[in-house]
């Protein structure tokens, strides 16, 4: 997978991993992918709901020891 842009949002909860992927996708081009990873167990649900209200798609998700990666598309 070729991500263009990573987040550490490690340590963060909820609504900041969400704010900081949304203004990192205002910087970003159609199509290119987004690598957002967060200890927030609440941010599995919050990307999906994300992505539905925004366009945005979300890739993939999955569970790494304690840290939750979401990849989102760029609408």
């Amino acid at each position: 997978m070729d991500v263009s842009k990573e987040l550490d949002t490690r340590g963060l909860n909820c609504p900041l991993p969400i704010l900081k992927a949304k203004k990192a996708l205002a910087d970003m081009g159609s199509g290119e992918l987004l690598r957002v990873v967060s200890t927030d167990p609440g941010s599995t649900r919050d990307f999906q709901a994300f992505a539905r209200q925004t366009g945005n798609e979300l890739v993939e998700q999955s569970a790494e020891g304690g840290d939750f990666v979401h990849v989102l598309k760029r609408r």
